[in-house]
Formats: C-alpha cells, sequence, structure tokens
C-alpha cells in the first residue's frame, strides 16, 4: 500500500508523537509499503529529505508549546502527493497538516485515519484563563475537525471515553502507539556494565518533558518530608518548569538529593533508565504515557499516579504501584525499597522480572501489525462502498432510462 503520514512535528523534533511516527513509518516499510510523511519545517523554507517532506511554517508556541502554521495553502509538494495517490492517509496532528490530509484524502478518495495524540485538556493552561471555558473549547474543536475523519484512533481506553464524553461521532479504534523496546531490554541486560550511580541513595528516576503539566512539583513537595529524605531524584529530560523546580529545590535545601540532567540524547536515554531504582511519576496529562512502557522494559518498578491511561499497564504489586495520596506513594516505595536494607526487596526483584514481560504489546513490531490490519479493513471498506454507489448508480440510470 501507499501510506501517508502527516504530522505538525517530526524529526528533529524529539517527543513521545515523534517516536511513535518514527516507528510506524519503519515498522511499515519492513512489511512492504511505500510510506511518505507530510510535515512542518522550522527552517525558514521548505524542503524535500528523502521521502519526508517539510513545509515552510511559522512557530504558533504561545498559543500551544512547539505548534506551528504552516505558511502555503497550496504548493507543489500537494500537488505531487496528490499525484502520488496514496491509499491511506494516516493523521497524526490536529492543526496545519491534518487540513492537508483532509485536502488530499478529498482529490485521491483515500480513507482518512486521525490518531488522537494529546489530552489537550490539560494544556489549557497555555491559551484560556478559565479550565471550564478551556475544557468546552477543546471539546468543541475536536468534534468539528474530526468530522472529516474516517476512523479516529485513540492510543488508550482513556482517550476513547474522553473523545466519547466530547460527543466525537466517529468509529473509535485502539490501537496502543508502539515503542522501539529492544535498546531498554539490552541496557537492563548490560545494567552493572554501565556502573554510572549518583550516589548511594535510592535512586528514584524520571524521564521526560519538565512542564507544569507533568505535575514534577508534586514529587518534589513529597520528596521534601521526613520520608522523602532518603531518596535522591534525578530528573532527565527539559522544559519549560525546569527552571521554576530548579528555583524551589533552592529554596527548599534539597540541591544535594536532586539532580536535572537537562536534554539527554536520544540514543542514551536508555542508559539513564539504568541509573535509577524505581520509575516515578505524577502526572495525570498523558494520553499513553511512553516513557512508563520504557521503565517497565529497562526491568524498572513503575511508582505513578493513578490514571485511566495506566490501566493494564501498571498492576499494583505486579510491575509497580498507581498512587492517589503521599501515603500511598511512599507505601510503594518502602515496599520496593525497604527501608534500612542496601539492597532491594523481594518485592522488587519481582517487579522488576514483570516489567520486563509486559511490554511486548507496546513494541513497534505490534503497532505495526494493528495499524496495517486498520488500514486494510478501512481500504477493503472503501472499495465495497465505491462498488455499491456504482452499482446503485446504475439502477438509478435503468429506471430513468425505463421511465
Amino acid at each position: 500500500m501507499k501510506i501517508l503520514i502527516t504530522t505538525d512535528v517530526y524529526e528533529p523534533t524529539v517527543n513521545g508523537v515523534v517516536t511513535s511516527i518514527i516507528n510506524l513509518k519503519k515498522e511499515l516499510a519492513l512489511r512492504g509499503h511505500e510510506v511518505k510523511v507530510l510535515t512542518l519545517s522550522d527552517k525558514g523554507c521548505s524542503y524535500e529529505q528523502r521521502d519526508v517532506f517539510y513545509m515552510q511554517s511559522l512557530s504558533m508556541g504561545r498559543i500551544y508549546p512547539g505548534a506551528r502554521a504552516a505558511v502555503f495553502c497550496d504548493h507543489e509538494y500537494i500537488q505531487r502527493l496528490e499525484e502520488w495517490k496514496p491509499d491511506v492517509i494516516h493523521s497524526q496532528s490536529e492543526f496545519t497538516t491534518y487540513f492537508y490530509a483532509k485536502k488530499i484524502a478529498r482529490k485521491t478518495n483515500a480513507p482518512l485515519i486521525h490518531t488522537y495524540h494529546t489530552v489537550y485538556e490539560d494544556y489549557t493552561h497555555y491559551f484560556s484563563p478559565s479550565e471550564t471555558l478551556g475544557r468546552h473549547t477543546v471539546a468543541l474543536l475536536s468534534r468539528k475537525l474530526l468530522k472529516a475523519a474516517d476512523m479516529v484512533v485513540a492510543p488508550t481506553e482513556k482517550v476513547k471515553r474522553l473523545l466519547e464524553g466530547y460527543r466525537v461521532k466517529n468509529d473509535i479504534c485502539i490501537l496502543p502507539t508502539g515503542i522501539d523496546l529492544k535498546p531498554f531490554w539490552e541496557a537492563a541486560k548490560e545494567k552493572k556494565a554501565f556502573g554510572r550511580r549518583i550516589c548511594d541513595a535510592p535512586i528514584l528516576v524520571t524521564v521526560g518533558r519538565v512542564a507544569k503539566e507533568k505535575n514534577l512539583e508534586k514529587i518534589l513537595q513529597f520528596l521534601n518530608t521526613e520520608r522523602g529524605q532518603r531518596y535522591h531524584w534525578l530528573v532527565v529530560g527539559d522544559g519549560p518548569d525546569r527552571q521554576h523546580l530548579e528555583g524551589l529545590v533552592k529554596e527548599w535545601g534539597m540541591s544535594g538529593r536532586i539532580t536535572f540532567t537537562g536534554m539527554v540524547p536520544l540514543n542514551e536515554v536508555a542508559k539513564y533508565y539504568q541509573m535509577g531504582d524505581v520509575f516515578v511519576s505524577a502526572s495525570r496529562s498523558e494520553t499513553q504515557g511512553l516513557t512508563y512502557v520504557e521503565a517497565l522494559a529497562s526491568g524498572l518498578p513503575v511508582v505513578a499516579w493513578k490514571d485511566a491511561c495506566l490501566e493494564n499497564v501498571v498492576e499494583n504489586g505486579f510491575n509497580g504501584w498507581q498512587y492517589e495520596t503521599e501515603d500511598e506513594f511512599f507505601q510503594a516505595l518502602e515496599k520496593l525499597l525497604p527501608v534500612g536494607h542496601r539492597v532491594h526487596g523481594w518485592q522488587y526483584e519481582m517487579c522488576s522480572v514483570n516489567a520486563k514481560n509486559s511490554v511486548w504489546r507496546f513494541s513497534e513490531e505490534a503497532f505495526g501489525i494493528g495499524a496495517e490490519k486498520l488500514y486494510r479493513c478501512l481500504t477493503e471498506k472503501r472499495e465495497t462502498t465505491r462498488h455499491l454507489e456504482k452499482e446503485i448508480h446504475f439502477w438509478k440510470r435503468l429506471r430513468i432510462s425505463r421511465i
């Protein structure tokens, strides 16, 4: 099949959506499909790089972090993609490139699939002073924008329920985003070879964007208590809230127990997981939470704020714990890392093994298989519809001619 993926963000940007698209493109190509990507350029010009078309765009970061808007409504690249005649168009962003996807779909009569990656209502503080107004705006725009899609893909049951709550009428299919788990599995095998520990204290690790919606301040508050004194927290990543958090660390006298690495090279992320004992999170803005999957693949038990996106991902006492209070947070850590012991508890070892064995369904291979089945289903449905329309048209003409 010829598959066109449209997205507002792509390489060299590094985030969960980009990782998802890269892995999907790779898996589809391995399965014999021809895949092209249409995205936005941040270089001030349009350009083509192998099978990726970058459209000139302007920053719209004041509305939403990383958002961009294309300069051209029509362009040579759009015409070329229309002439290429994709069999399926898979949109990954609700903004500029979604309108390109709709245009190309209309021109080529290809089915349009859209993956809803982001829970925008958790980001309304960027553009709306009112949380209620922000959520209402997100629901309204989601309903209107998604009308054009033949199918909407939700990474988790949480996102599907959210869209149903927005009164989105499209068919919604759940397809977990896939990631390349091999580097994390391999790093877990070679953990002793890294030999890089910040200190002798139990190390909690968090990986991802350092932003307000990730609720990192909550963990900082937990660790600034008597029960939190024994832990060192390693925060891997960068973002707009880092300066604020570093200020709190200094103000609260926690400088020796908190480490901010800043942005790290993508090919070294797996090693940073291995520098920790337990992965911790207080985020409630995740659609799927790929860093949770990476942590589990790395053999790290996960202690995360209870969230619908973690249903059947983090199971209490099996591969980690979900918590809702400060006390539950520390209870989970103390079961995994018993107070007064220098070694991991028996529950830690069990959770670590279970963690590595529980994530295959989130692999890029499983992702590619699922996406391919979805594409074939939609193209077959579209072909059947075409035949029915032709047949109906024939009988209508025959009836008119007899009259």
